[in-house]
């Protein structure tokens, strides 16, 4: 039999154990200290007074009382952390034979939607602000991550040797080593043919040539991608924050809504399960369900009916 502990001063011990000997930063001892000390708030006294005395029901019945409170599914797992955290420390400091807390999970979290643009806002988004060299280079980069749903280090890490101009295919390695080609549109194919003409080693092309690169040569950086995109996006009008990502989303969403092949849209993607390209559906049925409630004359209920 173990000494009965106090759990307040098992969650010192640990704070100090945590502030001390891990170092860890004010931030997180303080996030620390205020999870447990939700946690054990909530113990009848008896059991507060015996650390030895916790058991899995009643983590899960303090997480079920956090859920109540309405917080978050990320809140909630952030405070069972600190708590799973806390029995660690006391199973190899106290002899606790068991972590309470190591078989409760937080609520699942609400899957977001990705953002995406509709056809209007890529259409303006698409401009080249001027003739020059950077600019072309710009919009192909932009051109190409919507024409082809290329992830942003698919793009970074793209050679002329991957891109077939003859039969309009790109060829990429994306996530688990997989494979995959994808058409070129032809607008995004006219923009990368002009950029190559300007390309910094146009007279000096080998396979592995970088095809977007700095004006000395070099290829970019995956966070100059970035921010080049972001600035084609502002220079034209556009008023939210555009990322690669969001281009390969809104490729996505547009390719589902016009052709509802949701399995040539995976294996363009690069899905390697057609869970994760099953999301796009929600967002096909959200701009179904926009058109439907503008259109339809019962969508919405009359004003002094119910």
């Amino acid at each position: 039999m173990h000494a009965a502990l106090n759990t307040t001063e098992a969650a010192a011990q640990f704070i100090t154990y945590a502030r001390d000997i891990k170092q860890l930063s004010v931030h997180t001892l303080k996030h620390y200290q205020r999870d447990i000390d939700s946690f054990i708030s909530q113990l009848e006294p008896s059991d507060a007074d015996n650390i030895h005395s916790i058991k899995e029901y009643h983590v899960r019945s303090w997480a079920n009382s956090l859920r109540r409170k309405g917080l978050s599914p990320a809140s909630i797992a952030r405070h069972l952390s600190s708590v799973r955290s806390w029995f660690q420390f006391c199973a190899k400091r106290f002899g606790l034979s068991h972590n309470p807390a190591a078989g409760v999970s937080a609520p699942k979290q609400a899957r977001k939607l990705p953002k995406a643009m509709d056809a209007d806002q890529i259409n303006q988004c698409l401009i080249a602000p001027s003739d020059s060299d950077l600019d072309t280079r710009d919009l192909a980069m932009a051109e190409l991550l919507y024409s082809c749903g290329l992830r942003l280090s698919e793009l970074q890490s793209l050679t002329l040797a991957q891109v077939d101009t003859q039969q309009r295919i790109v060829t990429v390695t994306g996530k688990g080593s997989k494979t995959r080609q994808i058409p070129i549109g032809g607008v995004a194919l006219t923009v990368l043919n002009t950029w190559m003409k300007q390309h910094p080693r146009a007279g000096d092309l080998h396979p592995n040539t970088p095809i977007f690169t700095t004006r000395q040569g070099k290829a970019l950086s995956t966070r100059s991608i970035q921010t080049r995109l972001d600035r084609l996006a502002r220079h034209n009008g556009i008023s939210v924050h555009v990322h690669p990502h969001m281009m390969r989303h809104s490729f996505a969403s547009h390719l589902l809504e016009s052709s509802g092949d949701l399995r040539a849209v995976q294996e363009l993607l690069g899905h390697s399960n057609i869970s994760t390209t099953q999301i796009y559906t929600h967002l096909d049925f959200q701009h179904l369900a926009k058109t439907y409630d503008a259109a339809h004359p019962r969508a919405r209920r009359q004003k002094g009916k119910t």
